[in-house]
């Protein structure tokens, strides 16, 4: 699949199969995650990676959206790392790029995935802290269940001429 395929044909998948995540396939994504763009290069993310039910049963009680997380056979857990900012502040643009990579890259080795947004919710971000035992360094900033798809999304027309100003901002 192209690179603009990908991009506009990913869409968010909430039901999966019972198959296991090839771990070829997991470190790619993973590695995706890596190659995003970050601000100064400071690359401040840390990704922990769940497979474990009791895990992710935690997480659907705390988590209002997670309970795709009953059949996804993964969920990644992206992570912001103060200790290594260079540009205080910048970390969740960082790791919503690296995000963005993932489930782009998930598409693209015919997995499928959603973002389930954790920051800036204050009480999902101390739920998940509890859960996997997080240092004060490590900030959670989304999860991503992660899967093969066990339905299939039409991707919808978004382009939008109206939203698109050049030069100045006119009516």
């Amino acid at each position: 699949m192209d690179t603009l395929e990908t991009i506009f044909t990913r869409r968010s998948i909430r039901k999966f199969k019972p198959e296991p995540v090839d771990q070829n396939d997991l470190r790619v994504i993973l590695k995706a995650g890596m190659y995003a763009p970050s601000a100064r290069n400071q690359q401040p993310w840390q990704f922990l990676i769940t497979d474990r039910d009791d895990l992710k049963e935690k997480i659907m009680k705390v988590h209002p959206y997670a309970s795709m997380l009953s059949e996804a056979p993964v969920a990644i857990l992206v992570l912001g790392d103060t200790d290594l900012e260079k540009s205080p502040g910048y970390w969740p643009v960082d790791c919503a790029a690296a995000t963005q990579n993932m489930l782009l890259a998930a598409h693209s080795v015919g997995l499928g995935a959603v973002w389930l947004g954790v920051y800036p919710r204050k009480e999902r971000i101390r739920a998940i802290r509890e859960i996997f035992r997080l240092p004060a360094n490590i900030q959670p900033f989304a999860l991503i269940a992660l899967g093969h798809p066990n339905e299939k999304k039409e991707a919808p027309e978004r382009f939008r001429e109206d939203r698109i100003r050049f030069n100045e901002w006119k009516q």
